[in-house]
């Protein structure tokens, strides 16, 4: 069946679905009930994680700001209001309300270049048939264009980077409250919640030309939309991740390589465990969501037995690849609907150690995109792979994948079985209900 027959026949079976509508309201509803103890059912910006909603509700659960004294609940509209909120001493929980797109670069640029820098003098310097491609950069002195580059680089790092502190909630205020050109850091804290924001991908000002990285040289980006760096107990809802004004198409080259600005929309790293990111819209983007960084020993000492991660009810449209690419982790994505672009590569990249669970998921594709694409094997790790749908009909997706790319065979079997769900749906059900409920302004 073609992708437009498909969509024909899912459209109707959708409207004819009795009490469908029904569903959604009462699973996105689920998503605002608190937990024993901290019910707050009309304040959106005390709810709290449901208990056995993913890997987040193990343990102590994810509660973040909920329980916030009044003068410990902040409204913002700027980024120095947003910065200040977070940096208000102590721990005790806080409750930070976005209003509005705060953008994080307003002043352009231009604001962050260090005094002398010019990107002119950048690529005439570094152009490969001066430079060559045989040494990097990194031993550029402070006053080369390389190093002048550097210093603007830092200038934006300490602008745009936001610390999130323990015990946190952050929320928009109704349908428009967003983060523009920000980078949130998650880092070696516990009980954050982050809802009901549209994140603008962070544009790097200053890409590194590296001439070494490939056969042709590659330009090299920084900052993430939002980061959980060796913390635990973060539960991202209803937000949406995109490139909004700045998408990859639009982006000009530079000795003959895309001149990349963009790094990942959301990375989970570093130890970090116990994460839950339901109901988000991942839009329009290349390297997407990375969960363990490297496969180096150093980093599989920090991440084995953690990066616990669950992703139920999102959309994943017009990406590339990453959604997610796993290391290590034990990582349950379920009910999840993934819509192709042209640009597409893959889905889920099976890693080093990884522990995938890929289970009741939704797949549209472009004619003339198989369905073995989805997989990508990076590393030799076993993957679950059961119960999904791909262009309305049911799809072994390792099956597949091994037929046709059978130099990259993959073992199925991940080893463990998530117990951590909400109410699973079948997979032909969540292309209408995740397209109904997913994303920022639809949190109930």
């Amino acid at each position: 069946m073609s992708t437009s027959r498909w969509h024909e026949h899912a459209t109707k079976r959708a409207a004819a679905l009795v009490g469908c509508t029904a569903l959604v309201l009462s699973l996105t509803a689920a998503t605002a009930q608190a937990r024993p103890g901290h019910h707050h059912p009309r304040d959106t910006a005390r709810q709290t994680l449901p208990a056995n909603d993913g890997w987040a509700s193990h343990g102590t659960g994810t509660t973040g700001g909920a329980d916030a004294a009044r003068e410990r609940v902040f409204t913002v509209s700027t980024w120095a209001e947003f910065k200040a909120a977070l940096a208000v001493e102590g721990t005790a929980p806080r409750i930070v309300k976005v209003k509005g797109t705060i953008d994080a670069v307003s002043e352009g640029c231009e604001a962050f270049a260090a005094p002398g820098y010019d990107f002119d003098a950048y690529l005439e310097k570094y152009a490969p048939e001066s430079w060559g491609r045989e040494t990097d950069l990194s031993d550029e002195p402070d006053d080369s264009p390389e190093g002048l580059r550097r210093a603007s680089a830092e200038r934006q790092d300490r602008s745009i980077k936001a610390s999130v502190p323990s015990n946190t909630t952050i929320i928009g205020v109704g349908r428009d409250a967003g983060l523009k050109g920000a980078s949130l850091q998650i880092k070696g804290v516990d009980n954050v919640i982050v809802r009901n924001l549209t994140f603008e991908s962070p544009v790097d000002c200053f890409p590194q030309w590296d001439p070494t990285d490939g056969d042709k040289g590659n330009w090299n980006s920084e900052y993430d939309s939002a980061v959980v760096y060796g913390s635990t107990h973060v539960w991202l809802d209803h937000n949406t991740f995109t490139d909004g004004e700045h998408p990859d198409s639009a982006a000009p080259t530079y000795f003959g390589m895309l001149y990349q600005q963009h790094d990942g929309q959301l990375d989970i790293v570093k130890g970090a465990d116990y994460v839950t990111a339901s109901w988000n819209v991942f839009t329009e983007h290349d390297k997407t969501i990375l969960i363990g960084n490297s496969d180096s020993e150093s980093t599989a000492a920090v991440d084995r037995g953690h990066l616990k991660t669950t992703f139920h009810h999102n959309l994943f449209k017009d990406l590339v690849e990453r959604a997610p690419r796993v290391r290590f982790g034990q990582v349950d994505v379920y009910n999840n609907h993934f819509v192709a672009g042209e640009d597409y590569s893959y889905s889920f990249g099976v890693g080093k150690e990884s522990q995938l669970v890929a289970e009741h998921n939704a797949f549209t594709l472009p004619d003339g995109v198989s369905p073995a694409k989805v997989l990508k094997k990076w590393s030799e790790a076993p993957v679950t792979a059961a119960h999904n749908r791909v262009n309305g009909r049911s799809v072994d997706l390792i099956a597949v994948h091994n037929a046709q790319i059978p130099d990259e065979t993959l073992q199925s079997g991940a080893g463990w079985t998530p117990t951590l769900r909400t109410k699973v749906l079948p997979a032909w059900a969540v292309p209408f209900v995740v397209g109904h409920g997913a994303g920022a302004g639809r949190l109930r």
